[in-house]
């Protein structure tokens, strides 16, 4: 496996939701330090690398987040079986029989959420989705005795069972938590890709915490690197498989990084979004357009931060997005390192000054 896949499976098989992202952060901090000038974290947790300007002034934030969705334990009955509540968006649908890591302070416990079987519905309740709320985990003890024994308490987190996989086109990624360790591992590679260049700007690149429960990170991460400009980096929506119809949206996986225009957090500065398409263009890499009504990402908290900053997202699509499994093409994470690559080598003082005006 190369160095890249690598970094790819290390931040993937990671387990850290909103809140409990402390292995992530370290396995992220064991990559920036060798290629940084300077570590920058917050109180929440949030961990970037610096490069500092050869000549200027200006800052460019570059943010993935840390945290995947999960769940955490609430209660354990006394037959054992753990209730839950969810960490982040989960659509119901997804969650019957999956496989489940519980993390413990003693170690990972494996469990399935489960429900009552259909056999024992009406058929009326058959029909329907069945409620998280009456969803629980089976962790293979007897009583609840057994459950503490094994190192099971409220507040621990449960992340999905899924180890990173190469598919049969060995572009095409599977893996848990790609939303958003893709945009850690964009936060590295571009890290790597500036290592002895001479900057015209200051590069602060890494990830925030709690994305996924109101872009919280984004907020404190902002009001500590007081950036000049922003960019998230976060997956967004495939739009390529069946029931899904090209009108709704560009999204191919395959055909480049999303520059996304507007979402429900933010509208993607207009300045910085031409500026980004023109150093898109003049250096050949593939991009695509999206615009969703829903959804948000850490530029819908950079952008309000301070005095504002201008801030555009910029992802890759991704196959089902919030479940225990995601997909995503190799080469839209490549092209997106090259794009932020190219954009912080374009940036100076003055840039910076006319994007903002």
């Amino acid at each position: 496996m190369d160095k890249q896949l690598t970094l790819m499976k290390s931040l993937t098989d990671a387990h850290g939701i909103s809140g409990f992202e402390y292995d992530v952060k370290q396995v992220m901090k064991e990559y920036i330090e060798p290629v940084s000038d300077e570590i920058i974290t917050d109180n929440l947790g949030s961990i970037y690398g610096k490069r500092r300007a050869k000549n200027g002034e200006k800052t460019l934030l570059i943010g993935g987040h840390l945290d995947e969705i999960g769940f955490m334990v609430t209660e354990i009955d006394d037959n054992g079986f753990i209730k839950f509540t969810p960490i982040g968006g989960w659509w119901n649908q997804v969650m019957l029989s999956q496989r489940m890591n519980v993390i413990t302070d003693d170690g990972i416990l494996t469990g399935v959420i489960g429900s009552k079987p259909p056999h024992a519905l009406s058929p009326e309740e058959r029909k329907k989705p069945v409620e998280i709320k009456n969803m629980f985990i089976d962790i293979g003890v007897a009583d609840k005795e057994e459950a503490l024994k094994a190192g099971v308490k409220p507040g621990d987190q449960i992340t999905p069972y899924m180890d990173f996989t190469e598919m049969a086109n060995k572009n095409y990624l599977l893996a848990k938590a790609w939303d958003n360790r893709m945009g850690c591992v964009v936060a590295v590679d571009v890290l790597q890709n500036l290592e002895g260049e001479d900057l015209g700007i200051n590069v602060v690149s890494g990830a925030t915490v709690q994305e996924e429960v109101g872009l919280r990170g984004a907020k404190t991460s902002a009001n500590t690197v007081k950036p000049d400009l922003a960019i998230s980096v976060d997956v967004g929506i495939a739009w390529d498989t069946p029931g899904m119809k090209p009108e709704n949206g560009q999204g191919k996986l395959g055909d480049g990084p999303l520059v996304v225009l507007m979402d429900a957090s933010n509208i993607g500065h207009v300045g910085f979004r031409r500026h980004i398409q023109k150093v898109a263009e003049e250096n050949g890499i593939p991009f695509q357009f999206q615009a969703v009504p829903g959804g948000g990402t850490d530029s819908g908290g950079f952008h309000v931060a301070n005095e504002g900053v201008p801030s555009v997202n910029i992802g890759v699509p991704l196959r089902y997005m919030h479940s225990n499994v995601s997909i995503l093409h190799k080469e839209d994470v490549n092209n997106a390192v090259k794009l932020i690559t190219e954009i912080v080598k374009s940036l100076d003082d003055d840039t910076v000054e006319n994007i903002i005006w």
